[in-house]
């Protein structure tokens, strides 16, 4: 892997972006939920690969579909949403495996290496741009709803709509990440600087702003320790994120 500049603007971008979204699934106990989400990429990638078109577009797609299916169960079964985000997964996994084999696989699970082209890193700035907007704008929404939906409700918030907003935004912040980190290790670059941040954070904008540095930082690190190392980029970019993590954990006992 060489240096790439578009890589380390679209890491920049991915990072701030999974740090905002990642304190949100946090406060929603979405943490698991992360994780099986970001596999229901598998059966777009592997169905994009057989018809021999772009490998993200069919995970984007896939991210998308399953990410409205999840949200059309949970409001007509009334389930929670990590079961039904469970069920999907486990489906989504199940096709993926069955039409994705070999090295297409390997690399759909732990991402590649490979340069980014142009229209791929400008996508991924404007989305997550669009992501990093979203959140801050609907961030006093966003947690209203998670407190009491009765009072959001009240104060004229479509909580129901702003649901789906969020896993839709959350999906994206998902699709980000497949690149370079692949199905099996994007969600945790949701997850780990978000849960830095709660443990270092005294408030809302604390938890948001700790966290996107955390995310910024192990994406960054990490691209250069790849490059320096000759390591995929997924592998030390989640690494990074749990370096700081377990350092937050000296808090304790230090604080």
């Amino acid at each position: 892997m060489t240096f790439d500049p578009s890589a380390v603007a679209l890491s920049l971008g991915a990072g701030a972006a999974a740090g905002l979204v990642g304190c949100f699934a946090i406060m929603r106990r979405m943490t698991l939920a992360s994780d099986a989400i970001s596999h229901i990429a598998l059966p777009g990638i592997g169905l994009a690969i057989l018809l021999r078109i772009h490998p993200l577009l069919g995970g984007v797609a896939a991210l998308v579909v399953g990410t409205i299916l999840v949200w059309g169960i949970e409001n007509t079964t009334r389930l929670a949403t990590e079961t039904v985000i469970g069920v999907v997964f486990s489906t989504a996994l199940a096709i993926g495996s069955l039409i994705t084999s070999g090295d297409d696989l390997i690399e759909a699970l732990f991402g590649g290496v490979g340069r980014l082209t142009a229209i791929e890193a400008t996508l991924g700035l404007v989305v997550a741009l669009a992501v990093i907007v979203f959140v801050v704008w609907q961030r006093h929404r966003l947690v209203l709803a998670l407190v009491s939906p009765e009072i959001a409700h009240t104060a004229g918030i479509d909580v129901r709509r702003l649901n789906l907003y969020f896993l839709l935004i959350f999906a994206l912040t998902i699709a980000l990440g497949l690149r370079y980190l692949g199905v099996l290790l994007v969600g945790s670059l949701v997850i780990i600087p978000a849960a830095t941040a709660k443990r270092l954070a005294h408030n809302l904008r604390g938890m948001l702003l700790i966290s996107v540095a955390v995310s910024i930082a192990s994406t960054t690190v990490g691209t250069w320790l790849s490059v320096a190392l000759h390591r995929p980029p997924g592998s030390m970019i989640v690494l990074m994120a749990a370096g700081f993590f377990f350092l937050s954990l000296l808090r304790r006992f230090v604080g």
